[in-house]
Formats: structure tokens, sequence, C-alpha cells
């Protein structure tokens, strides 16, 4: 398994189970069956709604022996609600009782948005709080504290622009570590990527295969749909291999991690097996052809009227 090195030395592995959109009554089944197979990277946030069943399902896995909890890379991530210095740490307490661990390996900020404190998503533009009020370097500080304490290893951002890492890049005790982002063929971020590792900051890639099972909120009308890409298809049939295959191999050979989603035992065997396909110098420039900056996940949702947010500066685009 390809492992990605973070600045002390400890490595992640680069492929990993995402649990976004995984329902409760099968996200377990769905980690046992991962665990099972060799993954050892679980991806998990508290609005995914599912932390106490991936909780129970790991701490199974430890009891049968299938695997140790040093063997098994845990991400979290703080919600948007619990970003004023008084919240991160219990927030991330939290976390650990639903995950059923005494630390996390990765902790990431979620978005670099806040919304008032007992809102789980704004209703409007006014749940929405200023990040003047609410700084993303007062958070960090905190998240900081978090490592200081024991209870996470190594802290990162997700859904971070080039221009809001750099703003935590200095002046900070530990810089990030990792962004987690929308990364794919049709948004494939060279910019941003280059950024993160002329910084030493390593990269996830979410919604790999294009996020088709998203929130029908989140969706448009006739928007492209990424696994019936007519040359992720050609080149899955020279390869005698899936179009999720491709694109999990894709991410993988750029050097980034990569967490597809499935709760479907085939799928997930499937994904697993996406590692040991090589893509060639052809597939490569045939699949940086694709980029259309096309985002699955715009993020509009805090850019209500009356926000302080706007998709344009959330991407600084």
């Amino acid at each position: 398994m390809i492992t990605l090195a973070f600045r002390d030395g400890d490595r992640m592995p680069a492929l990993g189970l995402g649990t976004w959109k995984s329902e409760p009554d099968e996200v377990g089944a769905a980690v046992e069956e991962a665990i099972r197979l060799g993954y050892r990277h679980i991806d998990c946030a508290p609005i995914y709604g599912n932390e106490p069943h991936i909780g129970e399902a790991l701490e199974q896995c430890f009891k049968k022996g299938l695997v140790s909890r040093e063997e098994v890379w845990v991400t979290s991530k703080l919600w948007n609600n619990r970003h004023a210095a008084g919240d991160v740490i219990p927030a991330l307490e939290a976390t650990l009782a639903d995950l059923r661990l005494e630390y996390l390996d990765l902790y990431l900020m979620h978005w670099p948005v806040a919304i008032r404190r007992g809102l789980v998503f704004p209703e409007s533009g006014e749940d929405m709080v200023s990040l003047e009020d609410v700084p993303l370097a007062e958070t960090w500080e905190r998240m900081e504290a978090a490592v200081a304490a024991g209870l996470c290893r190594h802290i990162g951002v997700s859904n971070c622009s080039a221009a809001k890492i750099a703003s935590l890049l200095d002046g900070v005790r530990i810089a990030p570590e990792m962004d987690q982002v929308e990364l794919h063929p049709y948004l494939q971020q060279d910019g941003l990527l280059s950024f993160c590792r002329s910084n030493d900051v390593l990269v996830t890639a979410y919604s790999p295969l294009g996020s088709r099972d998203r929130p029908e909120r989140l969706r448009t009308e006739g928007e492209p749909v990424l696994l019936e890409d007519p040359v992720i298809g050609a080149i899955a049939a020279r390869l005698d291999a899936t179009p999720a295959q491709v694109l999990i191999a894709w991410a993988l050979a750029r050097r980034t991690a990569v967490i597809p989603k499935s709760t479907n035992p085939g799928r997930i065997r499937e994904n697993f097996e996406a590692a040991e396909i090589t893509l060639d110098a052809h597939a490569i420039r045939e699949i940086g052809e694709l980029d259309r900056h096309r985002r699955y996940i715009e993020g509009d949702a805090w850019a209500r009227p009356g926000s302080p947010y706007t998709v344009a500066g959330l991407w600084d685009e």
C-alpha cells in the first residue's frame, strides 16, 4: 500500500475508506469489511452522522484481532459550529467518545467558515459567523492545543484554498499538515497541489468518483457524470478495470491520498484493488486534458443572502 509521510515521519495509507453518505445502519459492516480486506485508513466526521457506528465497528475489529489500534489511521473533523476557542477540544472529545478512541491520527478543520453554536446547518445567511468574529487562527490555536494534550497526532484543514492555508503558515506552532479537498479529473486543482507540495502540506482527494450519490440539494440538472466519461471508460477498458478504479489509481499516481466511499462489499474490494493498477504516461495525459474546473461541492450553503461569505471568497477565485 502506498503511504504518505508526515513531517515527523508518521505514514498515512494513501487509500482510505470514506464514510460521508454511508448510512448509520450500513457503515459499521462497511468499516469491518474494509479492515478485513486490508484498508488501514478510515475517514470520518461528526457531521456525517455515523461516528458512533464507526466506533462500534472499530472496537469490534480490535477485539477480534483483525487489526490493532496502532495499525489504523483514523481521521475526523471539526464542524463549523464549534470553531470558538472554548468549543474545539470539547468537540474533539465528543468525537473520540463516539469513535471509542483515545486519540485521532488526524484532525481537520472541516470548512474555513463558522456558524452559530447550536446549529448544524444555517437556516439563513444571518446564522453564519464572520471570520472577523471567530478567526481561523483562534480555532487553529486550540487545535494545536489538542495535539499538545495528546488527543490527536496531526492537524490540518479541509476545503481550504492556498490563500487560506498561507494565512496559517506564519506565526503558528504547528503548520497545517493536510488539506482535504474535492479532487478528481474534472477538478484537478494543479495550482493548489503545487502550493501544498512546496509548503510540505499533504493533500487528500474527496469525492474522487464525482460524488454521484450526494444529496439532491447539492446536485444540478444535467451535470456531467464523471464515472460515465468516455475517456475514463476507454482507459478502464484498456486496463480491464472499472472507471472507479481508474479514478482512484489516478489520484494515487498524483501522490495524493484518496477516500472513495462505498458500503457495497464488492465495490469496497474493487476500490482497494485499484491500488494495484498502474496508469501509463498516455493515460495520465488523457486524464490531464479532462479538467473543466467543475466542482460538485460548491459550498454555496455558506453563502446565502446576508452571509459574510461568498462562494468566490470561499475558494479565493
